[in-house]
């Protein structure tokens, strides 16, 4: 529980894992049935990226600080894009939204969020965030209870964003356990699992758990802005969705090549899309 967000907020892994949410959410608001969202580790919600602990790392300078000064964005990048300006023009400084407000910021008023931070500095910095807002609930709870206690919901239709700190060596394979219980429960819920890449190994294997987990269709998008080296340092970062939206294959290679160019500098950036299982038919 040592992690905080506020010192890697706004950094390519942020672009990449926000700007798919994005899309993911906005897709479920194209039918006027209500929709139910589970952030399991929400962190603060927001980030001031002139705080000392940003400032300390200046991750963002190459992540969001990249996209807002590159040409030519793609259209799939424009729902995200459009939440990050909202923040930044509604106050002073450069707040930059967290996964809790990309989704709310997309929500209707027959939308729901829980959203779940186990650090309790964070949640109570994530309560403040939230106020009163009817349509969000903060829970201060370990990520992995609150997708035990908070699935199914009444809701048939939503989407569940699982973003571990990775703190732990178990964390690729409770990632797995956690996720395939609640499909069980919940198999029309749409699981979007955040990973990292790094140069130790561990990514094929937890892509064979997944493909074996009978979790029907599983698609990985990944993207890399450096080559990996001996340091163990992040050098991309992924997302392995669970019954992802129809149209996010086609979208995510349409925006993953921008990506890859403007969050790498122009050097090393490489993308993918791959599905891990396929439901037969």
């Amino acid at each position: 529980m040592n992690y905080r967000h506020i010192f890697h907020a706004g950094n390519f892994a942020d672009v990449f894992k926000h700007a798919l949410l994005a899309l993911m959410v906005e897709y479920l608001t194209r039918k006027e049935k209500p929709f139910f969202v589970l952030d399991t580790h929400a962190g603060l919600g927001a980030y001031d990226l002139d705080s000392d602990e940003a400032r300390r790392t200046a991750e963002a300078d190459a992540g969001i600080g990249r996209v807002l000064a590159a040409e030519s964005p793609p259209a799939e990048l424009m729902p995200y894009l459009a939440i990050v300006r909202a923040m930044a023009a509604a106050g002073p400084g450069r707040r930059y939204p967290g996964s809790p407000r990309v989704a709310r910021a997309l929500m209707r008023p027959q939308d729901r969020l829980v959203a779940v931070e186990l650090h309790p500095d964070d949640a109570a910095v994530l309560k403040a965030e939230f106020g009163r807002d009817r349509q969000v609930k903060v829970v201060h709870l370990d990520g992995y209870t609150a997708l035990k206690a908070y699935v199914p919901p009444k809701e048939r239709r939503g989407l569940v964003l699982v973003d571990p700190p990775f703190e732990k060596t178990d964390e690729f394979a409770t990632l797995v356990d956690s996720v395939a219980e609640a499909y069980r429960k919940w198999p029309t819920g749409t699981y979007a699992l955040w990973y990292p890449l790094k140069g130790g190994g561990q990514v094929p294997a937890f892509h064979g758990a997944l493909a074996n987990a009978d979790l029907g269709d599983v698609l990985a998008v990944e993207l890399t802005v450096a080559l990996p080296g001996p340091d163990n340092r992040l050098s991309g970062t992924g997302l392995a969705v669970v019954n992802p939206p129809w149209l996010l294959q086609d979208q995510a290679q349409s925006l993953l090549p921008w990506l890859a160019q403007n969050l790498s500098g122009g050097k090393a950036g490489t993308w993918r899309v791959e599905w891990l299982s396929k439901k037969p038919g």
